[in-house]
């Protein structure tokens, strides 16, 4: 009896009606089928999300580097100003170092006194002759009005 029933079990009728052995092996690649599929679908989502997820990466880094490579290049800018704005400085301190030594002499203090500011030193008479036309004009001027008071 067990061996009909092994047999009835095997056994089953297809839509045909005839008796098909290779029915639970059907089922059987079904199950394996849409498990295999069900794992693919998973692996290609996976994927997918994993390439998403470094082009986004390679997008922010490639950001980070244009940002960093154009602060280098302002910073190189500034650098190089802050160098020139630097040696002219230090120049100008040792003019202004040579001003202060020849200034501190005597003599030359007073070549400034009589040059800048029109001074004269003991026992002498300071005369000034201008040259420029301004001078010339008003020059003519006085006398042209002394004359017609006369």
């Amino acid at each position: 009896m067990e061996n009909n029933q092994d047999k009835n079990s095997q056994n089953i009728s297809n839509e045909n009606g005839q008796t098909d052995v290779s029915a639970p092996k059907n089922k059987l690649a079904e199950k394996f089928k849409n498990k295999s599929k069900k794992h693919k679908r998973k692996v290609v989502f996976y994927y997918s999300f994993l390439t998403f997820v470094l082009l986004f990466c390679i997008v922010q880094v490639g950001f980070s580097v244009i940002l960093n490579t154009s602060k280098t290049v302002a910073y190189h800018g500034k650098i190089h100003t802050m160098n020139k704005v630097r040696d002219e400085a230090e120049q100008r301190n040792k003019d202004l170092k040579s001003d202060i030594k020849m200034f501190s002499k005597a003599s030359s203090l007073e070549e400034i006194a009589r040059n800048n500011l029109k001074m004269a030193g003991d026992k002498e008479v300071l005369v000034i002759i201008n040259n420029s036309q301004s001078a010339k004009t008003s020059s003519t001027k006085k006398k042209k009005k002394s004359k017609n008071k006369k």
